[in-house]
C-alpha cells in the first residue's frame, strides 16, 4: 500500500487548524509537513509548539526551519532544494527529505544523502497557479532514477490517484496532499479513498 502525507497550509482551513491536525494525526497518513512558508521562524516556531501539543510527534516533519527542528526535538526535517544543497551534514536529523523538480535534482539529493523525495508538480494545482503539471511520466523517471522513496506532489486528489497505478517502480511511496486534506470534511474518508486508488 501506498502512503498518504498531509502538507499543511493554514491559510485554507475554514475551521480550527489545530483540531484539524488533531484530526489528520489520528487517520492513517503517514507523516504532516508543516509547511507555512509564509511564516517567520519565530512564528513557525509558535505555531509547530502548538501542532506538536496535538500531533504525534512520530508522524510530525519540519519544513525548512531546522533550529526549530532541533529546539522541539523533532528527528525530520524537509527541505526546498536550495536549503538542501546548502546542508553541511544531517546534524542529529533521523529523517532529512526535499522536494525535487528534474531528474537531476533527484540524483543530487540521493548522492548526498536524502531518505526520501517529494517530486512535483505532477498536476496543475492552486498553489502554483499556471504551472503546467509534470505528469505521470515524470514521476516514472524520477522513480527509476533513484533507489529512495519518492512521493508525488502536486494537484493530487481521488480522482487523479488513479493515474498512479501506472508507476510500479518500488521505490514510488506515495502522495503528497495539501488542499484535500486542509479543506475536505471527513479526513479518514479521503485518506482511505486515496489509499484504496494507489493500491
Amino acid at each position: 500500500m501506498c502512503n498518504v502525507v498531509s502538507v499543511t497550509a493554514k491559510p485554507l482551513c475554514k475551521d480550527d487548524f489545530l483540531q484539524r491536525i488533531r484530526k489528520i494525526s489520528d487517520s492513517e497518513v503517514q507523516y504532516i509537513i508543516l509547511r507555512e512558508k509564509y511564516l517567520s521562524e519565530q512564528e513557525y516556531y509558535s505555531l509547530a509548539k502548538e501542532v506538536l501539543s496535538v500531533c504525534d510527534k512520530e508522524k510530525l516533519i519540519i519544513h525548512n526551519f531546522i533550529g526549530t527542528a532541533e529546539s522541539l526535538g523533532i528527528k525530520k526535517i524537509h527541505l526546498p532544494f536550495s536549503a538542501f544543497k546548502e546542508l553541511n551534514s544531517r546534524r542529529n536529523f533521523d529523517i532529512v527529505g526535499t522536494s525535487v523538480h528534474s531528474v537531476d535534482d533527484a540524483a543530487f539529493a540521493q548522492e548526498n544523502g536524502a531518505d526520501y523525495i517529494t517530486a512535483g508538480n505532477i498536476y496543475e494545482t492552486d498553489c502554483k497557479k499556471g504551472l503546467k503539471g509534470k505528469g505521470v511520466n515524470f514521476l516514472r523517471n524520477v522513480c527509476e532514477s533513484v533507489d529512495i522513496p519518492v512521493y508525488a506532489i502536486g494537484g493530487i486528489n481521488a480522482d487523479t490517484a488513479g493515474g498512479f497505478k501506472a508507476v510500479t517502480e518500488k521505490n514510488f511511496a506515495g502522495v503528497c496532499v495539501m488542499s484535500l486534506l486542509m479543506q475536505c470534511e471527513n479526513i479518514d474518508n479521503e485518506v482511505l479513498k486515496l489509499q484504496s486508488k494507489l493500491r
